[in-house]
């Protein structure tokens, strides 16, 4: 069981100021993903056989594994730190490099934890709802995170030189978005609230470990949590 989250940590803010902002960048975003990041991971959906298109996932995300690791520590979430330690060691020694997810069958599943979260761990407030151009749904906090994560912090991806490293980015870009495309069939309503709280709430599973004690979204026609958000 994954250690509960302080009393003081900060859930996400549901508050949407700059919504008629929001919209115009999601209606941006929708534009490039429907002529051109969809098209592309559909295409790329339909030829991958699935056992292909699965390692391709488990790899990725067996990178994440130093973040998960990093963020644990400064949570001072010592069971989640080993088991991020464990499931990198696992899945890149027996799992071929990461190909295979062997962890979580040793009962080792992930634990997301990303610099964001800490920032809510340690009592931050979220400030309100943001969508970022490209890069979708999020918060200052979340994107304070992002950036941590992504430029101060050590990673795997350090050692991966150019050009290779962007074809390396942009085939994870596109098994990402590859694997959403099941997801699309449940959204409902307004896709622009619908998004917002699926986003907003799977934060506030995460930050809270699982635990959501007081749900903001509870009232919501829009209820639904997706996990790649």
């Amino acid at each position: 069981m994954q250690e509960p989250a302080p009393a003081g940590a900060q859930p996400v803010s549901v508050e949407d100021p700059y919504e008629a902002w929001n919209r115009k960048v999601y209606h941006f975003n929708e534009t490039v993903d429907r002529w051109i990041l969809k098209p592309v991971a559909q295409t790329y959906r339909d030829l991958t056989p699935s056992l292909l298109d699965k390692a391709v996932t488990n790899f990725f995300n067996n990178l994440t594994e130093v973040r998960n690791f990093i963020n644990s520590v400064l949570q001072l979430k010592g069971e989640s730190a080993v088991v991020a330690a464990g499931r990198f060691t696992y899945n890149t020694v027996f799992g071929l490099g990461g190909l295979i997810d062997v962890a979580t069958a040793f009962d080792l599943p992930e634990r997301p934890e990303d610099f964001g979260q800490t920032l809510g761990y340690w009592g931050l407030d979220s400030g309100p709802y943001l969508m970022l151009p490209l890069l979708g749904p999020s918060t200052p906090r979340d994107f304070g995170g992002l950036a941590t994560d992504s430029f101060a912090f050590p990673s795997l991806w350090d050692n991966v030189e150019s050009p290779e490293i962007y074809y390396a980015r942009a085939l994870q870009v596109v098994d990402k978005r590859a694997d959403l495309i099941p997801a699309e069939g449940f959204i409902s309503g307004d896709p622009y609230i619908f998004v917002r709280n699926a986003y907003l709430q799977r934060r506030e599973f995460l930050i809270n470990d699982g635990r959501v004690i007081d749900d903001p979204f509870a009232s919501d026609d829009e209820d639904f949590m997706l996990d790649d958000f």
